[in-house]
């Protein structure tokens, strides 16, 4: 019996050891998002200030422990007085709720690849339920030598539901801002160097 837990032991250290801890490289990633504007347009944003990590195997394709944090006040929609709005208890209240995260709770897969990610986000203190559909585009060494593998995820959710609430009557009917929010990640991440 212990030459058997023995081994199992082994073999759970083994594939265990095989996953590698991954941080996403802000410099070749997009934290984006769509917003319906004036009912018949949009608006696209993005945020400049965001770190995140994740277990991935690459002869598995197992995928875990995936966090993300994004600061709320780097909120970027190319117009100062819409960003400064944006960062306000109307919205974000960036100065109370300075950040906006995603911890995972399970990978769901398609073909042995990952494929949907259930988690909880968090904005403005508020945690709801979500599940990204992800896509794993590969890996590559760089020119420097480090392990890269890139990826995609996207979600949709209702901005009331985090309490963000504002909104102004148009004219003719419809609101200004619409309450489904699409936010999309693209990019890149690495094995990070040793600490010297």
């Amino acid at each position: 019996m212990r030459a058997l837990l023995l081994t199992f032991a082994s073999v759970v250290l083994a594939t265990s050891a095989l996953a590698a801890k991954y941080e996403i490289d802000p410099a070749h990633t997009n934290v984006m998002f769509t917003a319906p504007h004036l009912v018949v347009s949009k608006v696209k944003g993005r945020f400049d200030k965001f770190n995140g990590s994740f277990e991935f195997d690459e002869k598995t394709m197992q995928l875990s422990d995936i966090q993300v944090t994004i600061k709320t006040d780097s909120i970027n929609t190319n117009e100062k007085d819409r960003d400064k709005h944006m960062r306000s208890p109307d919205f974000f209240d960036s100065a109370k709720y300075p950040d906006m995260t995603f911890k995972s709770k399970k990978v769901h897969y398609d073909k042995d690849k990952p494929d949907k990610v259930d988690g909880d986000l968090t904005i403005r203190g508020v945690t709801k339920p979500v599940t990204l559909d992800v896509d794993y585009n590969g890996a590559v060494t760089d020119a420097w030598g480090n392990r890269v593998v890139t990826f995609e995820a996207e979600t949709k959710v209702n901005r009331k539901d985090f309490g963000m609430i504002w909104n102004k009557a148009l004219d003719k009917g419809g609101v200004t801002v619409g309450d489904e929010i699409k936010i999309e990640i693209e990019g890149e991440a690495k094995v990070p160097s040793p600490k010297k």
